[in-house]
C-alpha cells in the first residue's frame, strides 16, 4: 500500500471539488490518468426521475464547503493507504441538479483493475456516510424532502449493503 502523501504531493494527487460548477467525467479521468497504471475506475452518481412512485424534478445539495473539502482529502488519503492507488479525483455538486445531471463524480487511476475498483466502491460508500453535504429531494408538485443517506440510521454511521422502500 502507498504511504500518506505530503501537502504538496495531495495536490498533484487528489483533484477535489465540492461546488456549483464540477469538473465532468472527461475531466476527472484525464486528471487521474497515468502511464504507470494499467486501471482508471470511475462512478458518476446522477439524479434519477423517480423515487417511491413519486417524479423527482431536481435534486438539490447544500454543504460547508471547507469541511467538505478538508474531508475529502482525508477520505483520499484513507483510500491512498488502503489502496495502490496513484490519482484520485472526488467532486460533489452543491445547488440544483436536474433529473440525468451527474452530481457527484470519483475517478482513480491503479497499476492494477482491483485496487481502482474496490477504491471507488470504497469512495462513494464512505463519501455518502462522511462528507458534510446534505441533499433535498424536490418533487413534482414543488414537494419536497431533505434526505438521509442510507449510510446513516439516527444520526450514526451504518455500513448498508442493500435497502428496501
Amino acid at each position: 500500500m502507498a504511504a500518506p502523501a505530503t501537502e504538496d504531493e495531495k495536490t498533484a494527487r487528489y483533484l477535489i471539488a465540492v461546488a456549483e460548477d464540477i469538473p465532468n467525467l472527461e475531466e476527472c479521468s484525464t486528471f487521474v490518468s497515468d502511464p504507470s497504471c494499467g486501471a482508471i475506475s470511475t462512478f458518476v452518481g446522477t439524479t434519477r426521475d423517480n423515487f417511491c412512485g413519486k417524479t423527482v424534478k431536481m435534486l438539490s445539495y447544500e454543504g460547508y464547503v471547507p469541511m467538505a473539502e478538508k474531508e475529502l482529502k482525508k477520505l483520499c488519503d484513507d483510500a491512498s493507504r488502503k489502496y495502490e492507488i496513484s490519482k484520485i479525483a472526488a467532486v460533489h455538486i452543491l445547488g440544483d441538479c436536474p433529473v440525468g445531471e451527474a452530481s457527484v463524480i470519483l475517478a482513480c487511476s491503479s497499476p492494477h483493475r482491483r485496487d481502482a475498483l474496490h477504491c471507488i466502491e470504497y469512495l462513494i460508500d464512505e463519501l455518502k456516510a462522511r462528507i458534510p453535504v446534505w441533499k433535498r429531494e424536490v418533487y413534482e408538485g414543488d414537494d419536497s424532502v431533505w434526505k438521509e443517506n442510507i449510510e446513516w440510521e439516527n444520526g450514526r454511521k451504518r455500513r448498508v449493503m442493500s435497502k428496501d422502500y
